[in-house]
């Protein structure tokens, strides 16, 4: 091989290492996450024939500007994360790359997504995008350091991905796409408060001010977790009741939140790491299947 060759090598090399640090910046798995959930109110949404050119564009422009936040959320972040075992070693902290250049890409990448999404699928759906950067960024990031009620401001960012879906598609948000925001609410926070549970020394050592960090005997964190399973227990049978979904779909909510009822009870009651996993398992379990089984059973309106 020559020098000519062997320099060419090690430049790709790095390039290649740069872009798949730029790429993890965005943290993939919650940017298709964010997808499938916007995917599902897109399809719950459609009344007539399907545009599939506004669902490409939709699911584009959403992955942009989710991206985009992550990105930013961890130029905010960057001092913490280096604090935390399970955070360290991500682009920032380890100094693979530098907090200007990952602010610059953060921030063109939301910002395009935001106009991608108002000129080629609707205003309204890239204003409800819109508030996902504002309260995430602005709202939820540094409250994380203030106060345990960060966790109820950061659920509702997340809980907004299916609206951005409806929106693109009927244009309106109406009762239907509040019936799925309330239901992606109530599930994150037993969710988030099972992952704060298992990780709360690391969230500590970041100076991180989250309910479990906050409630060492996990009394409070427990009750906080029953208390929204419950609720989403009640709150997943809504579509049924509204004649949005069928006799079906009823059921299987009722199941679905039962067995996350009984996972939540069960860390309440031990507030052990074990049960903390299930509960997140569970978690993980509920969600996508309530969703499918919603699309599947959907009445015609």
């Amino acid at each position: 091989m020559t020098p000519q060759t062997d320099t060419l090598a090690i430049s790709t090399d790095r390039t290649r290492h740069r872009v798949g640090d730029f790429v993890e910046l965005t943290k993939p798995r919650i940017v298709m996450m964010v997808l499938i959930t916007t995917f599902v109110g897109f399809y719950l949404g459609i009344s007539g024939a399907a545009d599939y050119l506004c669902l490409l564009h939709t699911l584009l422009g959403t992955a942009l500007v989710a991206g985009g936040t992550l990105a930013l959320n961890q130029v905010m972040e960057r001092e913490a994360d280096a604090k935390m075992d399970r955070t360290k070693l991500r682009p920032l902290p380890d100094g693979r790359l530098q907090p200007t250049e990952a602010l610059v890409f953060g921030a063109a990448i939301t910002v395009g997504g935001l106009l991608y999404l108002a000129l080629l699928v609707n205003l309204l759906s890239a204003l409800v995008t819109a508030a996902i950067v504002i309260s995430y960024l602005f709202m939820y990031t540094p409250l994380k350091m203030k106060t345990s009620l960060c966790m109820v401001v950061g659920a509702v960012p997340g809980a907004l991905p299916p609206v951005i879906g409806w929106a693109a598609v009927r244009g309106t948000l109406d009762l239907e796409a509040w019936v799925l925001f309330a239901i992606m609410f109530l599930w994150q926070m037993p969710h988030s408060l099972a992952i704060g549970w298992l990780y709360r020394e690391d969230y500590a050592r970041a100076g991180f001010r989250l309910l479990p960090v906050l409630d060492p005997q996990g009394h409070s964190t427990g009750r906080q977790i029953v208390t929204n399973c419950l609720a989403l227990l009640t709150v997943g049978l809504i579509p049924t009741l509204i004649g949005f979904t069928g006799i079906v779909y009823f059921f299987s909510a009722l199941v679905l939140g039962g067995m996350f009822l009984w996972y939540g009870i069960a860390l309440a009651r031990s507030c052990s790491r074990e049960a903390a996993r299930r509960l997140l398992f569970a978690s993980l379990v509920y969600l996508p299947v309530l969703l499918a089984v919603m699309a599947f059973d959907k009445t015609g309106f």
